[in-house]
């Protein structure tokens, strides 16, 4: 061994779990969903599930990214390369979780952050595991540089709808999981997932739910998905892929909904469903959502569209055109596809997707009226989107004709 090497490596960073603690709270109520049993004395008994245990505790296992060749070991992908990951994600999510505006630490974050959610579903056990199932080695330190090579999920979280809801007004807040970074798909049942399988993230349903702290959490949405929420939630989004760079509008950044009590409790219902074996929460109850949740079926988790972004703010553009100093200028549609690639600004999706994308818009200002509502930053100019989603109501016969919808306050 080199030096003073650590040994308790946390996949789940401290940092990151301390702000799931109420104030004053040092130590989480964390449950082993699936406690071993243990022989003692010829007599065979199950540790206890639910234990008190401090950050320092939690969601850690030794050695686990340490690296060995013969007898020589080093911990540098701990310190160095999940140091520096740790150390830009970590006030990403510290600015996402209270984003209001865009300044400019949201350019740095807005950046960040996307790597920092890659780093976190690659470094936990099940993302080893899933990584050893498709590469066949054996070998963990072979394992280990794969891990640093095989971050692949950032370009199509780029190329999302990024939504921020709050929690702030709900007795129930977020847990946290062995899996942070959770994949939901309606169809795609955990019954259907054997250990270490996971959700595609290019199944145009899947959402990624990545919660912020106690009372913040982002939801990514596939733009195909909320164009179209009909869509076959397991066909393959549009222009799937992996490992190429992606542009975002970080103005198109949704923020300040109030969920309600159902829907953090369903909200953590898939985290604890998805999780590996452990969860924690800074209260004993949150850690049971099952008991109080309105629904525990699978497919109906959003019946009410809870999970979509707020679809009369999310804008109908085709391109993203980024001039640079040279003169020059680099284009990407809205699924990423370059000027010379085939599909590029392709007219027939265009058009079919203005007419479901119309549909939906309707379909979710009548699942979603009277509940709070997301908004943009103010210089985007979106007010209109609310007035127009007002408007439509009225005309419906679903809001008095002399005034607007008035959503709960934020």
């Amino acid at each position: 061994m080199n030096g003073q090497q650590s040994r308790a490596h946390h996949y789940v960073p401290q940092w990151y779990q301390k702000r799931f603690l109420t104030p004053g709270k040092t130590r989480f109520f964390y449950l082993d969903l699936t406690p071993e049993t243990v022989v003692c004395n010829g007599v065979p008994h199950q540790r206890r599930a639910l234990l008190r245990w401090s950050p320092e505790r939690c969601f850690y296992r030794d050695d686990i990214y340490t690296v060995k060749l013969g007898s020589w070991t080093t911990d540098q992908i701990e310190r160095s390369f999940f140091g520096e990951v740790d150390r830009r994600g970590r006030e990403a999510v510290m600015h996402f979780a209270e984003f209001e505006q865009i300044i400019e630490p949201t350019w740095g974050a807005g950046r960040d952050l996307a790597p920092y959610m890659d780093a976190q579903k690659f470094r936990t056990p099940r993302g080893l595991d899933l990584l050893k199932k498709r590469t066949g080695s054996l070998d963990h330190t072979v394992l280990l540089f794969e891990m640093q090579r095989q971050f692949q999920f950032s370009t199509m979280w780029m190329e999302g709808v990024w939504e921020i809801v709050r929690a702030r007004h709900s007795p129930t807040k977020f847990i946290v999981t062995d899996d942070p970074v959770t994949f939901y798909c309606k169809t795609v049942f955990p019954s259907e997932w054997t250990h270490p399988n996971e959700v595609a993230l290019r199944q145009v349903g899947t959402r990624t739910i990545f919660p912020l702290g106690l009372d913040s959490c982002l939801i990514v949405t596939h733009l195909e998905f909320v164009r179209n929420p009909w869509s076959v939630p397991t066909m393959h989004r549009t222009n799937a892929r992996s490992f190429e760079s992606a542009t975002k509008h970080l103005g198109h950044i949704q923020f300040g909904r109030e969920l309600e009590e159902d829907e953090v409790l369903r909200i953590n219902y898939v985290m604890k469903r998805r999780a590996a074996r452990y969860i924690a929460a800074a209260e004993e109850e949150w850690l049971y959502p099952e008991l109080r949740v309105s629904t525990t079926e699978w497919t109906r988790m959003d019946d009410d569209w809870f999970l979509l972004p707020h679809l009369w703010r999310v804008p109908f553009s085709r391109e993203i055109i980024v001039g640079h100093r040279d003169g020059t200028a680099s284009a990407w549609d809205e699924y990423g596809r370059r000027p010379w690639q085939r599909g590029y600004k392709d007219e027939k999706q265009f058009n079919r997707e203005w007419q479901t994308c119309e549909l939906a818009k309707q379909e979710w200002a009548r699942k979603r009226m009277g509940r709070s509502r997301a908004r943009t930053d103010d210089r985007m100019g979106r007010d209109v989107a609310d007035e127009l989603m007002d408007d439509y109501l009225r005309k419906q016969g679903l809001l008095p004709s002399s005034s607007p919808e008035v959503p709960p306050v934020v």
